[in-house]
């Protein structure tokens, strides 16, 4: 009785079969460890690309997310007072986009007045410069005659006289402010209704985000997540934004008796500037030595506003500011630095003031997923 060929498979084709897929299963993962870097760095590649073409659309949502955690905690409160999400939404927003405009209009018009007078303030401060350091002037002046070395007095005339008159009919800058300007109340609408409609929904994207996960640990952890995110950037935000008031306001009263003129405007001015790591001091540096020495007649003098601010600056970021954020928020000066870098590039001042609290995100995420746990030790300190 002859065995069919096929129902039976011979000890040949069994040694040839594992051997294939003892073959295959050593050599996938070198394969894997080949292409894995390379599928990295194309997906790195690939994600900038995006966050920077799709700008317009994602700057207002990742706004929109980041006012929405602060703003959450005053929601949840305002629900222990039986008031529904929607309307303590509408109230929140009402009783914030007051309080800002408030304050625009009324530190904006001392602003717009000394912007249109910097022509003359830059001029005078130029002349000052030049009285309070002689050098300076010596210097303008040699390079003037290094200019017109070798010229005869009646060249020098007809040049002066041959100099055209310029009139500049800068009417593409116009429209270039027009259009930012457009652009920024837009998106600005945008940030406000997508606040209002995360505010008013409750929990309603955690829910679902829960109900698409696969297992029960898995729902638990976006559970965990989601709250630490919430609450870090929430407890983050909200401090700083106490700290910075109370540094404009204390910086604010001491050019006040100083006799610094707009005192409150330059002290708002550095705390708008102070959200902003490590640039936004040193900007505001330079506005008060550019304000002093407009003000005052003597060097010293000049520079006592910007001493002030710098003393109770450096009170501020080694004192003040770790006792109230912990070690909660004890970040890595480096990467800290390279975020803003990046975002500053990648979507301008809202990317820096974005840049530390999307690094908070990101470090509570790795914290809480095993596998990130090596890029969680590079972000802290």
């Amino acid at each position: 009785m002859e065995t069919n060929p096929t129902s039976r498979p011979s000890t040949a084709d069994v040694d040839s079969t594992v051997e294939t897929a003892t073959w295959a299963a050593q050599s996938s993962p070198a394969t894997v460890a080949k292409t894995t870097p390379v599928q990295i760095v194309l997906v790195v590649l690939g994600a900038i690309a995006f966050l920077y073409f799709t700008r317009p659309v994602l700057l207002p949502v990742f706004l929109a997310c980041i006012a929405g955690m602060t703003l959450k905690p005053l929601i949840r409160w305002l629900s222990y007072c039986r008031i529904p999400p929607a309307l303590s939404a509408a109230v929140v927003l009402c009783l914030l986009v007051a309080a800002i405009g408030i304050g625009f209009f009324q530190l904006g018009r001392p602003a717009l007045t000394w912007m249109n007078e910097a022509p003359q303030h830059m001029t005078e401060l130029r002349q000052r410069v030049q009285k309070m350091f002689p050098l300076f002037r010596r210097f303008s002046q040699a390079a003037a005659a290094v200019n017109n070395l070798g010229a005869t007095e009646e060249e020098k005339k007809e040049e002066q006289k041959k100099a055209p008159m310029v009139e500049m009919k800068n009417t593409r800058g116009t429209s270039s402010i027009l259009n930012w300007t457009g652009t920024l109340l837009v998106g600005i609408g945008e940030t406000l209704v997508l606040v209002y409609l995360l505010l008013a929904s409750g929990d309603l994207f955690l829910q679902k985000l829960v109900h698409v996960m696969p297992t029960f640990s898995d729902k638990k952890r976006a559970v965990e997540i989601n709250r630490e995110i919430q609450q870090n950037i929430s407890n983050y935000l909200f401090s700083v934004s106490l700290i910075n008031i109370g540094l404009g306001v204390v910086v604010s009263g001491g050019l006040y008796f100083m006799g610094v003129p707009n005192a409150a405007m330059w002290g708002m001015l550095v705390a708008v500037l102070n959200f902003v790591p490590y640039f936004g001091p040193v900007a505001g540096m330079i506005l008060l030595v550019t304000v002093g020495l407009l003000t005052f007649d003597t060097l010293w003098m000049g520079l006592l506003p910007a001493a002030w601010y710098l003393v109770l600056h450096l009170l501020e970021a080694n004192l003040i500011t770790p006792v109230l954020l912990g070690r909660r928020f004890t970040l890595n000066p480096v990467v800290i630095f390279v975020s803003l870098i990046f975002w500053t590039w990648l979507w301008g001042v809202p990317g820096a003031l974005l840049s530390v609290p999307i690094l908070v995100s990101i470090k509570v995420v790795c914290d809480r997923i095993p596998t990130l746990s090596s890029i969680s030790e590079l972000l802290s300190r």
